[in-house]
Parts: C-alpha cells; structure tokens; sequence
C-alpha cells in the first residue's frame, strides 16, 4: 500500500504571525532603554517563589554554577526546595542578573506572588513546541495564564500556582492511522499503545490545570509533602529520558532528602513519588483510564569529587488495581530489575507483568574553573531478561542523551553560554533479530508513558531522535539566544514495495528574555522546516511566541 503525498503548504500564508513577530521586534527595539531601567531597580526582585522546572530562574541558576557564581549543587532532583536554594543560591551580587533574580532566603515568614504570567504561542502549519508544562501548542493561536501565591514559614513552604490554557487547534492534515471517528486523532504510529494524540479533536481545546502547586514540608534531612508540579529527573536541558517539564505535573505525595545529605562518603540527594496519571480523551476507551506510578530517583557526589554527580532512576505506570492500591504498589521501583527474576503470575510464558517500567543512570560533572560541565543518561525501557542479556544486547530497548555547556564569564557584565545536547532513541540494529518497541510505548498499559496525552520525557525519544545546539547571552537587561534543534520524529523501513524514509525537522530560531521595572518580557520566533512530513511532502511552521511576567 503506498501512502499519498500531501500537497505543498503553502508557506506564504502566515495570517495573523505578523502580532507575535512584531512584538518581539518592539521587545529587541525597547532593549536598550529597558535595560538601564531594570539596572537601576531599588532591590533586586525576589523568585524564590518561582524556581520551577524549566523556568528562566531555574535555568539561570545552573548557568551561575557553571560559571563559578554559585555553589555546585546536585541537578538532577528537581524541583528544588527552599533548603536546596539555600545551598545553591549565589554568594555575591555580581552576577548579571544580580538585580532581577534575588534567591536569598528572606528573615521570617513571606507571602509573594506567583506571576501573574501571560503567554501567546502561534504556529502557522502544525502543532510544535514542547517543555511547556500542561499547555499544548496546536496550530493556530495558543494562549496561557499563570498566577497565584507562595508563602514560606519556617520548615513550611506553600505554593499555589494554576495555569489555564485555550488552545485554537485549527485544523490541518492528519496521518492516516486507520482508526474510524474521533480515534483519527490518536497516534498514527501506535494508536493502541500509547495515548499520543496528532490533534486534541476538531475544535478549540482548553484546560484549567492545579500547575506549579506545592505544600512542603522540610524537617532536619527529611522533606515531604504532596504537590502537582512539574519535576525533573536526570541532568540533561532539553532532553530528559524520564521526567521532565515537557507534560506538566501531577497529583502526587513524594518523600526524600530536603536537601543533599553528607553521608561521610558524598553527597546524597533523593526522592520517591506516588501519583495519579490521568490519559487523554483520545485514549483508548476499553481500558483503565487512572494509572497509579511509582518511581525513586538517587544522585551521589563522592567526596574526592563533589563536582561529580552519578545517579540512577526507576519509574513505573501500574494500571489502577479494581481491588484498590497495596503496599506492593508503593514498593513497586524496589522491583527486581531482571525480568527471570519476576513472578510469573500473569505472564507465565513471558515472565512479566502488567506494569510499564522505565530505568536510566546518569552522570553529571561540572568544571566551575573552566565554565565547563558535560552529562550524559542511558534508557532502558522495560526490564532486560537477565544479566547475560544486559551485557550482551544493551542496547536493546535503549535511548540515551549526551550533552554539554561552556559558560564565559565576562567581569560579571554578561554570561556567554555555548551549549549541546543530542539524543537518540531509533530501535536498534537488533530489530533485524529480536523485536524492539518504539521508546514509551507498551503493550499492556496502553498509555504508554504520558500524561493526558504528552510524554513525560523527552518528545523526541517516542521512536526518534533530537539534538540542540544553542548560544545564550546574559546580560543585566536579559537574555538573548539563537538556536538550532533537530528532530526525527518518525522513520519508515524500506519494504519490497517502498522505500525507507526518515521524518526529520530543523528549527532555526531566535529568543529574548527583557527585563523592564515591574516585568519580564520574553519573545520568540522559529521557521521550522520539516522534511517528508509525515512521509508526504516538505511543509514550513512559523512558530511564535510572547510573554509578560508580573514582578511585585
């Protein structure tokens, strides 16, 4: 059966582009004398409050680290509590961002506000964009508002931080994936093995998400509460294997580490979550819809090199028991890791059960002399048979990232950072031998691993691969960065009667973070050129972006 090509886009027809591409162009224009004005704030504005996975504040400080303008701290278990901001916030102020990112702890108790945050995202051909939290990027218009409170007592921290998004979601080509009414919006690839829609329906889509939402509690080295916030697990920027910002967060109670503990022979920082994984209204129907997960995640720093990070996670979709949860449940991630070493209670022949299992080690290591770290996280998707299979074929169901960055400290005025990333998740040659499944697909928890129909991890792993090569500079009115990404998102063997052919997209883009008293402006705007899209014909995405945060 041969697959139609799609007519050319028609690339010239940018309606309504021209409201985003034009303010971030009043945004550059407006630099020089915003700038000065934020130079000359009073106080420097405090973000404490707002140091989420992913945010400018969270990514600002990995960048100090780097550079030797803040303490090295473990990266890997994130969100960052107020003891952990403790630990990594900067010793002096003479940072770029000095008078815009104030990360000291303040004497008392404190009540902020979260934002308020507004955005407005524009794609002109397709859905793009990713590490965004809960808000989906359909074609069209996409706008996004944030805002609410954080209040820090003592050993008590409380984070109220909701975001709602409406979606446009206009209407383009799908890729036939066979399925008849609504279900023509599932993934075309897999469509009852992962919950991955192409389109969220055939009209505007919205949602009023619990966001950025914490309640914490840190006692001594103990920290525990309950939370909907994004988290990241694993060092990389743009490319986490298992948890990442990239779905947004969920209902979960987590207990670990409040901040990384000295056990004589390092440093040790740790987590363990349990939540509710909820699907999309695209997902398969005949199935469980709640999934309960369980997963852990450790980082060790050994004493004779504290600037070395090495760790290991496990995270696990268990379908909703009909009976309820049990202390297996919540066990589960202290699971054997071999698959001979299961009970075979439900799968005698296959010795496995119904669970999907994710497992990655990492590393991290970080040169602040020479403003320099490079990191790195191997995959394993679902359990290895035992330890001769695992040394044997490791790469068997396996994704891995590898990245670095390189910080130039000019005097404290600016911060120039040169930084990498690739990631590659393609089955590998032993497809031609022994079956491999596309990364986060599973078979019998057919969400695979999402959350209301986004991956978890990195967008670019279910079955590809991405690479990132960005520069950014920080200066005391803000940021500036031109960046390169590449995406293989989906690759047709050759058969008898077609040939093979890879899905590929190349986006070429500039952004701008402003800061003006009172406020933080940011812009952004891509060309995204995509290659057999689909496995039909070339088509072109502007993508656009623009944002005001709210500083009191």
């Amino acid at each position: 059966m041969t697959i139609p090509a799609r007519p050319p886009q028609r690339t010239r027809r940018l309606r309504g582009a021209a409201v985003p591409v034009l303010a971030l162009a009043l945004v550059s224009l407006a630099g020089g004398r915003a700038a000065g004005q934020g130079a000359a704030a009073p106080r420097p504005e405090p973000v404490r409050g707002e140091v989420f996975v992913g945010s400018e504040a969270e990514r600002y400080l990995r960048v100090l680290q780097l550079a030797g303008r803040a303490p090295v701290y473990p990266w890997s278990v994130r969100g960052l509590g107020p003891r952990e901001l403790d630990a990594a916030a900067p010793d002096s102020g003479t940072h770029p961002w000095a008078r815009a990112m104030d990360y000291r702890r303040p004497p008392g108790a404190r009540l902020t506000l979260v934002g308020p945050a507004l955005a407005r995202r524009y794609n002109s051909a397709f859905p793009y964009g990713g590490g965004d939290g809960p808000v989906w990027a359909g074609r069209g218009f996409t706008g996004s508002a944030t805002a609410g409170f954080a209040l820090e007592a003592g050993p008590l921290t409380l984070v109220v931080a909701p975001t709602v998004f409406d979606a446009q979601n206009r209407e383009f080509a799908l890729m036939p994936n066979g399925q008849p009414a609504h279900e023509r919006f599932m993934d075309p690839r897999a469509p009852h093995q992962i919950d991955l829609p192409q389109r969220f329906g055939d009209g505007a889509y919205r949602r009023v998400d619990p966001g950025e939402s914490t309640l914490r509690l840190d006692l001594g080295p103990l920290a525990l509460g309950a939370s909907t916030a994004s988290q990241q697990w694993g060092p990389a920027v743009e490319q986490p294997l298992v948890l990442g910002n990239n779905a947004g967060g969920y209902p979960h109670a987590f207990v670990g580490t409040s901040r990384a503990v000295d056990i004589g022979i390092g440093r040790l920082a740790a987590r363990g979550v349990w939540g509710i994984l909820e699907q999309s209204p695209f997902a398969q129907d005949t199935i469980e819809p709640r999934r309960f997960m369980s997963g852990w995640v450790f980082s060790f720093s050994p004493r004779p090199s504290p600037n070395l990070e090495l760790g290991v996670v496990r995270f696990f979709h268990t379908p909703w028991p009909q009976g309820g949860l049990t202390l297996h449940n919540f066990l589960k991630p202290f699971d054997p890791f071999l698959k001979a070493q299961l009970d075979s209670t439900d799968f005698p022949d296959l010795r496995g059960d119904r669970d999907n299992q994710l497992a990655s080690a990492f590393a991290r290591w970080v040169l602040p002399r020479a403003g320099f770290e490079v990191y790195g996280e191997y995959l394993r998707d679902d359990h290895a048979w035992d330890l001769q299979d695992f040394l044997m074929e490791p790469d068997h169901q396996s994704a891995y990232t590898l990245g670095f960055q390189k910080a130039w400290d000019r005097g404290g005025r600016s911060l120039l950072v040169l930084r990498g990333e690739v990631m590659n998740a393609r089955r590998s040659n032993l497809t031609n031998v022994r079956h491999q499944n596309l990364t986060y697909m599973h078979f019998s928890t057919p969400q695979g691993h999402t959350l209301r129909g986004q991956i978890l991890g990195a967008p670019d792993a279910y079955g590809g691969a991405g690479s990132t090569v960005a520069l950014d500079r920080y200066s005391p009115s803000g940021r500036w960065t031109v960046r390169w990404d590449r995406a293989l998102r989906n690759e047709r063997a050759a058969t008898d009667t077609l040939p093979g052919v890879l899905d590929v997209t190349h986006a070429l883009g500039v952004e701008r973070v402003l800061f003006v008293r009172g406020a933080e402006l940011t812009g952004g705007v891509r060309g995204v050129w995509e290659l057999n899209r689909d496995f039909g014909a070339d088509a072109f995405n502007l993508n656009a972006t623009l944002g005001l945060r709210a500083r009191f």
